[in-house]
């Protein structure tokens, strides 16, 4: 099976490999990115022979959030309404990664930032390549925060750390991911993609039930993704329509720094 496009969907001895290819963009997330990989997951989700998913992206990054350029396009088209993606695409995008029955493991390469590192997070088990560059991003477009990382950091990292990250935006290496455990293993990363291959394949030969079961045990102790999903919506369609946002945006695209003024 296969979506095509900028979304690749592969099933194998019973893993289904998932791959990000918009490698020219660092698998930016613009609208055929963010609709392909929902259908993906949802084609992975209905098929009861994949046992195992393996996400993955090709080229040098992971992911590295929204595409800015398409998001102005939206900000000048409909400012009061370009935010709807979060409702229409992130939130659906996270919820169909949590309810996946099986094990799902995600190869991090390059750089993973912003809702990159949000639907990496969604993951069950994440592999990182040694050179792989973390950062939240979101409050340096004077955004808050989307795909879950509000729910996501606090429960892996605790209050005071989840908040440095979304509020300071530091970028941060896998290595001290790996200290704070939100990634599973380091490898060199000429060695990623066959190590987190060989996990996922390991898992796809394994107790299919335990291991649901398993996922079941883990979600009940860390309840309230839906509402951190419906907060995020509501702080992005109201930060999506000030003038910081715009103003930083348009900074970011021009390579220049942005500067706020609180409104």
């Amino acid at each position: 099976m296969g979506t095509g496009g900028v979304v690749g969907l592969s099933l194998d001895a019973g893993l289904a490999t998932v791959t990000l290819e918009r490698a020219d963009a660092s698998n930016a997330l613009d609208r055929a990115v963010k609709e392909q990989l929902l259908t993906a997951l949802e084609n992975v989700a209905a098929d009861n022979g994949v046992r195992a998913v393996l996400l993955a992206a090709a080229g040098k990054n992971f992911c590295v959030g929204q595409d800015l350029a398409e998001h102005v396009a939206g900000l000048e088209a409909d400012a009061a309404h370009a935010m709807g993606t979060v409702g229409e695409h992130y939130n659906p995008l996270l919820r169909a990664l949590a309810g996946i029955r099986v094990p799902v493991v995600v190869a991090i390469n390059g750089a993973c930032v912003g809702a990159g590192l949000g639907i990496a997070l969604a993951g069950d088990i994440r592999v990182a390549g040694e050179g792989v560059k973390f950062a939240t991003a979101f409050t340096g477009i004077a955004l808050a925060g989307d795909s879950g990382l509000s729910h996501s950091l606090v429960q892996a990292l605790g209050p005071s750390r989840a908040t440095g990250l979304m509020m300071l935006g530091d970028r941060f290496t896998a290595a001290e991911a790996l200290d704070w455990g939100l990634v599973h293993r380091v490898v060199p990363d000429s060695e990623l993609l066959e190590t987190a291959t060989a996990l996922a394949r390991r898992l796809a030969e394994g107790p299919t039930a335990a291991y649901a079961q398993v996922k079941k045990l883990v979600a009940a102790e860390s309840t309230g993704l839906t509402e951190a999903l419906e907060r995020e919506r509501e702080a992005a369609e109201l930060l999506g329509q000030s003038k910081d946002h715009r103003s930083a945006v348009d900074a970011f695209l021009a390579k220049r720094t942005p500067v706020f003024e609180g409104r």
